[in-house]
């Protein structure tokens, strides 16, 4: 009996430790034929989810500095967070653990919650997000926060109730081996897409592929070459979002 219960055992651990990831939303997307192609034709490209886990749903992540709407003098405008219930501990990684993005930019990570950045006249927007052991970005709520200042004398942006996209990957002129996936990760800061009947298209060059709701979406058999990665957050029934940051564009290679 211990003999067979120790086997059972063996083969639950086993089981448990070769069991892959489960896709999701597959997606199999056809690339545009090339006539003048004297190579065999590449993989079928496809977009997919992981079925995850969310990982530290509990994670908050606060804004003390600075306030909506406040005005600093242009140079160093001080930045001070609040971080609970995660490891923000970088003594044995070293691994940026928060992320800003401004005005739709490419992410900048920072070692601590208290910082400075150099900034120039103008208007701007903070999104501010927490990543994983991966450096995908967290998306319960709580685990980011945004916030509009201005630089200088000027004017702060419209005010728009309509919600808009961050985007954490990829990044402005990212390279990518082939054969390794391309991720999209975004955030929908301001909304909720479920109730807010929302869509997010991805368009890699002729490529197209939508998702409903929040989650890094990877791309496989993307052939060599240059791409234009466009994300677009629209209306579930296709209408257009009017904010300035409802889209991001990033320009990608695979080689």
């Amino acid at each position: 009996m211990n003999k067979i219960l120790t086997l059972l055992l063996l083969i639950c651990l086993f089981s448990a430790c070769s069991a892959e990831k489960q896709r999701v939303n597959e997606e199999v997307v056809e690339m545009p034929p090339n006539i003048d192609a004297q190579e065999p034709a590449a993989p079928q490209v496809k977009f997919f989810q992981y079925e995850d886990q969310a990982a530290y749903p509990d994670a908050i992540l606060e804004l003390y500095t600075p306030l909506g709407n406040q005005i600093f003098k242009p140079g160093k405008v001080p930045f001070e967070f609040n971080v609970k219930n995660f490891p923000f501990d970088l003594s044995a990684t070293k691994e940026f653990k928060l992320f800003n993005i401004l005005n739709g930019g490419d992410p900048v990570g920072f070692y601590s919650p208290i910082f400075q950045r150099d900034l120039a006249l103008g208007s701007y927007r903070v999104v501010a997000y927490l990543v994983d052991e991966e450096g995908l970005a967290l998306k319960n709520f709580g685990n980011y926060v945004d916030r509009d200042f201005q630089v200088g004398e000027s004017r702060p942006f419209p005010y728009s109730a309509e919600p808009y996209l961050a985007l954490n990957f990829p990044r402005s002129d990212q390279f990518y081996e082939a054969g390794s996936e391309v991720i999209i990760d975004f955030l929908v800061v301001g909304g909720d897409m479920k109730l807010d009947g929302l869509k997010v298209v991805i368009e890699v060059n002729d490529l197209t592929y939508e998702i409903d709701h929040m989650a890094p979406v990877r791309i496989e058999h993307l052939p060599a070459g240059a791409y234009q990665v466009k994300v677009r957050l629209q209306r579930s029934n296709g209408k257009e979002l009017d904010g300035p940051f409802s889209s991001v564009s990033k320009a990608i290679i695979v080689r």
